[in-house]
């Protein structure tokens, strides 16, 4: 069982950053490849990232190319996802998720290839 959390969420005025942290449980968090969604209200959950096992692959939905940045750091079994340039539409509930496929070594967008999820942070971006 993999525990995941995530914090850094808050409010930002558009064009300003937040990183968001994902801090894991597992023993052996490098073996995972770790994703984030988002969610906002009315909206079904969607993909921004996912990092494999030692972050040498991303991958990242068109709407945060060029903005957002996944890394991960294996020793304090935590992922985080900068942000910048926020927009008001990146405004959403952000969750974190792990998954063991290929023992972390491909990334995944879908998500119900992840087996872990967080509960999840609030980010607001207000015009």
């Amino acid at each position: 069982q993999v525990q995941l959390v995530e914090s850094g969420g808050g409010f930002v005025q558009v064009g300003g950053s937040l990183r968001l942290s994902c801090a894991a449980s597992a023993r052996t968090f490098s073996s995972y490849a770790m994703g984030w969604f988002r969610q906002a209200p009315g909206k079904e959950r969607e993909f921004v990232t996912a990092i494999n096992w030692n972050g040498g692959t991303t991958r990242y939905a068109d709407s945060v190319k060029g903005r957002f940045t996944a890394s991960r750091d294996n020793a304090k079994n935590t992922v985080y996802l900068q942000m910048n340039s926020l927009k008001p539409e990146d405004t959403a509930v952000y969750f974190c998720a792990a998954t063991s496929r290929s023992s972390g070594l491909v990334v995944t967008t879908l998500a119900h290839h992840y087996d872990y999820w967080g509960q999840g942070t609030q980010v607001t971006v207000s015009s």
